[in-house]
């Protein structure tokens, strides 16, 4: 493959990470991931990075934002399992927080207690400790806190 030693982005990689990032949201490390399997130079891919930030279509806040939101909303992952797939990503630490912090702790205690008492009915466990252990195993399995989840698991199983 042909490595042109070029300041300016390659037209063919950067149309091709550009249509990549309208499909959906993307971070820095996915394109660069991609433009890497290309075989598209260090350098070349720089340019091409840098490009796609300043036309704003990698944004690595708008993606962390888009992330956690999907992932409690629809998959209904805990911090713990949402921050370590960010941190594979290379996104930072201070934004993820920054992220976390937006989120509503009520909705997120909620969503929690929702899976537990989903849980809980296709348990057939009848010893109250093996129940509660199964339980914290599914809920830490989803990336919640551990703190938390037996404070849901405490009042959910004493409910029943």
């Amino acid at each position: 493959m042909e490595h042109e030693n070029l300041i300016n982005p390659p037209d063919k990689y950067l149309a091709k990470a550009a249509a990549l990032c309208s499909k959906g949201e993307k971070c820095e490390f996915d394109i660069r991931q991609k433009l890497k399997q290309w075989e598209v130079s260090e350098q070349n891919a720089d340019a091409v990075i840098q490009y796609l930030i300043s036309e704003k279509f990698l944004d690595n806040q708008r993606y962390t934002t888009a992330f956690v939101r999907d992932k409690l909303k629809f998959e209904k992952w805990g911090k713990l399992k949402i921050s370590a797939h960010l941190k594979q990503k290379r996104i930072p630490e201070k934004l993820i927080l920054s992220v976390f912090s937006e989120i509503d702790k009520i909705s997120y205690k909620k969503n929690l207690e929702e899976i537990l008492k989903s849980k809980l009915k296709t348990e057939k466990e009848p010893d109250k400790m093996k129940l509660k252990q199964k339980l914290f195993r599914f809920a830490a399995s989803r990336g919640f806190e551990s703190d938390l989840i037996m404070q849901i698991i405490n009042k959910i199983v004493s409910e029943n």
